[in-house]
């Protein structure tokens, strides 16, 4: 599974996000020009150590961005999440090569974008359930959320599971 983010605004977001990514071995993406140069030092603080292993994929725009998705004449699954989607998260089968597109911290994903993969899959349109009146989870917590639930129905491919509780029981 992969992670792409549109125009991140908030350096320590993208480098607890590079991290997430260095830790699941998922590709990073960032699409268009970051609110914040990348080598800035809170991004490296944040992302820690991790930073030079992130395999990160810069994409100058969101036509350029989906160019790269095209893989032997077929392109990858591409899923939006959004405060505005109809269909939570947890209720559809994550795909390994599934790419998981979250917007700007304080706008979200632009209306050309949803538009974009929506017009043809509304299905790929998807939101974390939150209480009324609150406007969503921070992005680094929101991303995490989401590519573990991938990542648990594939069953964590090539990450440490040690043992499992049943395991432990018998």
């Amino acid at each position: 599974m992969e992670i792409a983010l549109y125009k991140p605004e908030i350096p320590p977001n993208t480098g607890n996000i590079a991290r997430l990514s260095v830790c699941t071995n998922s590709p990073l993406h960032i699409i268009d020009k970051p609110a914040f140069s990348l080598d800035e030092a809170s991004v490296r603080r944040a992302g820690l150590d991790y930073w030079d292993q992130v395999n990160l994929k810069l994409h100058e725009n969101w036509d350029k961005f989906l160019d790269h998705t095209k893989k032997n004449g077929t392109s990858q699954r591409i899923l939006l999440f959004s405060k505005f989607g109809n269909v939570t998260y947890s209720s559809i089968e994550y795909q390994k090569d599934d790419i998981l597109v979250f917007g700007q911290e304080t706008s979200g994903l632009p209306d050309f974008v949803v538009q974009n993969i929506v017009d043809k899959h509304p299905e790929h349109l998807l939101r974390i359930p939150v209480r009324e009146g609150c406007r969503s989870l921070n992005l680094a917590n929101a991303v995490a959320l989401v590519l573990y639930e991938g990542l648990r129905q594939m069953n964590f491919p090539g990450l440490d599971q040690k043992v499992k509780i049943a395991e432990l029981k018998a």
